[in-house]
């Protein structure tokens, strides 16, 4: 046991530069420079309403509200700043295991507020909101927790882009998700499209994208942008404890754990093999002897 212990203190200091990748590396983007990147910051100050919540509960479940219902909860400027300030309280809550990502009051999110829009029209604002959008929802999907979005309602444009920044996307009756870009003489510019073509394929992403489809139920199970169905079920409660209980199988165990668990796909998902290989022999060392590993091992759980 020994040997356990000392491999995983050798393992923890390589591993440290190794997660800085899944918090900073490929795919955020930081090619502003500060004073520019702090001038943006102060434009999208100047569009305040509705908010960013965020409750983190005993269980390791976090919660995450896009909360602006008199616009179908889009995005306001101030609503952008406080995604990124939620994203890193929850990088830095060591016991978190999972997410749910919802929409308040039955909508999910509409992507964009206009008039918040409409004010950074320009394109360097939009290059600007762009790479500020894609760094964020890049930060959400590396996030070492297991994250759902609850697509209750509509998620449009950068809605639909955001239910692409969850590991998974659960949804109820009624619930729609639409790339309505070519609508607004656009296409998507938070990572929606790069991530789609990841969970539905390039064919099926390029009929969402220049066909403006509406994504249901039976469509998004289909395709494979819907993990699956939620109620409403008679006694069962709201659709957020249905979706928390959905959840929670993926959520058992110790935090060290499942966080392990998803920092491994994640580096598998996004780094050339040679890379991912070495990512995922550090983060097993940061378990191996752990306290999960040991009682496993006393228990012989495995040969029973």
């Amino acid at each position: 046991m020994a040997l356990f212990a000392a491999s995983r203190n050798t393992m923890n200091k390589t591993s440290h530069a190794v997660f800085k990748f899944l918090r900073h590396g490929r795919g955020a983007c930081s090619s502003t420079s500060p004073s520019s990147e702090s001038e943006f910051r102060e434009k999208l100050r100047a569009f305040p309403g509705g908010s960013i919540d965020l409750v983190k509960r005993e269980s390791g479940i976090a919660v995450l509200t896009v909360n602006n219902p008199a616009r179908m909860n889009a995005f306001s400027g101030g609503m952008m700043l406080e995604l990124e300030e939620r994203i890193t309280e929850l990088e830095a809550w060591s016991e978190g295991k999972g997410l749910i990502l919802q929409g308040a009051a039955g909508t999910f999110c509409s992507g964009s507020d206009l008039n918040a829009v409409r004010a950074i029209s320009n394109p360097q604002d939009g290059m600007k909101m762009c790479l500020f959008m894609q760094n964020s929802l890049t930060r959400l999907l590396r996030l070492p927790l297991i994250s759902v979005a609850l697509v209750e309602g509509m998620a449009l444009g950068g809605g639909a882009e955001l239910t692409t920044a969850c590991d998974f996307r659960l949804m109820t009756a009624g619930g729609v998700i639409q790339f309505v870009h070519k609508h607004m003489g656009l296409v998507p510019g938070w990572g929606g499209a790069a991530r789609l073509v990841r969970i539905v394929g390039s064919q099926d992403a390029l009929k969402l994208l220049a066909g403006a489809k509406k994504v249901d139920l039976d469509f998004g199970k289909q395709i494979g942008l819907v993990d699956d169905v939620l109620g409403p079920l008679a006694g069962e409660g709201t659709a957020l404890q249905e979706a928390e209980q959905w959840l929670n199988q993926f959520t058992k165990g110790p935090a060290a754990v499942i966080r392990a668990a998803k920092r491994v796909v994640v580096s598998g998902r996004e780094l050339p093999l040679v890379e991912a290989l070495r990512t995922e022999r550090d983060v097993f060392g940061t378990v191996w002897g752990g306290p999960a590993n040991l009682e496993a091992l006393a228990r012989k759980s495995k040969h029973k």
